[in-house]
């Protein structure tokens, strides 16, 4: 049996491979109105191809638990029923096909209120839908970006909370994984780095207070998600900072944290926190940082960034640098990548080929 589709257990779940979807946000969904931040047919087509194309397990892209979180007008979110209505179609859909539903539970803060990429990314106002960004300290993301307003501990306490009512909302909207984002810069990653949190408060300075907004949402969420379902978190595990930056010594204290907390995964990635900051990109260039979580807790992690190819995905679980890959990229250029690796790999009894698609990978006859 391949490595890569050896079944992974998740609490009361399993996962029929260990090929899956990383969030990827497509800035689709309309700005305004009753259909704000919920899916529609594009986000149907993304998902449910790839479930068709034999992820073992998909997560959704960012998805705002506030309006304000998310980090463009056209991004997904998960706080109105209307919102949940549409999700359940999807998660219906990837379940019926073998596959579990994923929510990447998030808040953008200071890198919110922003253009789609495609048009440039940069800040948007009110005129384009846009809104006044947050953030642990009054310091904005980069050069031409609005100062973001310093939340209070009041209004701390309200984003957790809405992480809270989120989750029960993914519950009802059929998810069956929540994970929370932490990680690229995002508002839960940006009080974790003194890069960018340089409060005074129990929320800054030390690195019990700079965790401390991340394990209250940890803990809110897991309050309210089913003790059977699983519960994951994502890391940027370093700034790419020399100094003064979230490091990978503290990924690794920040892990064991977490999994005395319930957490069951830890999708470990880099960066994103810091503008124009030098990254040494390249084929499985983050594996180390979740190979050294993996060595170092008892976390499982999975490993994400330029996986690319079956042989390297096999390798990465064989060697034991993580307990699953998650492929973005690679999956948006081709949807059926999964498949196409079981035969590489020579484990296609182990690919979930839908009978439709079948006389495709059928072996000829010899």
């Amino acid at each position: 049996m391949s490595a890569l589709f050896e079944p992974i257990p998740l609490r009361s779940l399993t996962a029929r491979n260990r090929v899956w979807m990383a969030p990827m946000c497509q800035y689709s969904a309309l700005p305004e109105g009753h259909e704000q931040g919920a899916p529609n047919d594009w986000h149907f087509q993304h998902y449910t191809s790839h479930a068709v194309g034999g992820a073992g397990l998909i997560l959704t892209e960012a998805t705002a638990v506030s309006p304000e979180g998310r980090i463009s007008p056209y991004d997904l979110g998960i706080w109105n029923d209307h919102q949940v209505e549409r999700f359940s179609r999807i998660t219906r859909f990837l379940k019926e096909h073998g596959v579990i539903p994923g929510v990447q539970l998030a808040h953008a803060g200071r890198k919110a209120s922003t253009d789609a990429p495609w048009r440039g990314g940069a800040p948007v106002g009110p005129d384009a839908h846009g809104w006044p960004a947050v953030a642990p300290s009054p310091v904005p993301f980069a050069d031409g970006h609005p100062v973001p307003h310093e939340l209070t501990t009041d209004e701390i306490a309200e984003v957790v909370g809405q992480f809270a009512a989120a989750a029960e909302r993914a519950l009802t909207a059929g998810f069956q994984v929540a994970e929370v984002h932490g990680a690229h810069g995002y508002l839960i990653a940006q009080f974790l780095s003194p890069h960018s949190n340089h409060r005074t408060d129990g929320y800054g300075g030390a690195f019990e207070n700079r965790i401390r907004l991340a394990l209250e949402v940890v803990d809110a969420v897991r309050a309210v998600w089913p003790a059977e379902l699983p519960l994951f978190f994502r890391i940027s595990a370093t700034d790419w900072l020399e100094e003064a930056g979230w490091t990978a010594d503290e990924t690794v204290r920040f892990a064991k944290e977490l999994l005395v907390r319930g957490v069951d995964l830890l999708d470990v990635s880099t960066g994103g926190n810091v503008a124009g900051v030098r990254i040494p990109a390249g084929p499985g260039y983050q594996v180390p940082f979740a190979a050294r979580v993996k060595a170092e807790t008892e976390l499982p992690v999975a490993a994400v960034g330029e996986i690319t190819e079956p042989h390297q995905a096999e390798t990465i679980l064989a060697t034991g640098q993580a307990d699953a890959v998650l492929l973005a990229r690679a999956l948006l250029r081709e949807p059926s990548w999964p498949l196409r690796a079981a035969y590489e790999l020579g484990a296609p009894s182990a690919a979930a080929v839908p009978p439709q698609y079948a006389r495709a990978y059928a072996r000829p006859a010899r």
